[in-house]
């Protein structure tokens, strides 16, 4: 089993988030890339934020975040 392009979107918009506060949240404007917009659209179907253009994390949103955050980290070590 490999990422899907799609997986790929979905982790991309997940980093976005500051891991640090739930009071700070993200907007995805209509502007954005229509991968951008499709896999914040997607996120949200999933339960993983609150908002069809981002908005904040859910509780599980924000272990996904966590998780993707991490998988980066070991992926890119500084």
């Amino acid at each position: 089993m490999q990422f899907t392009q799609e997986n790929m979107d979905e982790l991309n918009i997940l980093i976005r988030y500051k891991l640090s506060t739930t009071l700070e949240g993200i907007k995805v404007h209509t502007s954005a890339a229509p991968a951008t917009i499709e896999a914040t659209r997607r996120l949200f179907k999933k339960g993983l934020v609150t908002l069809e253009d981002g908005g904040y994390l859910t509780a599980i949103g924000h272990e996904a975040a966590e998780h993707a955050h991490a998988l980066m980290g070991l992926m890119n070590p500084s």
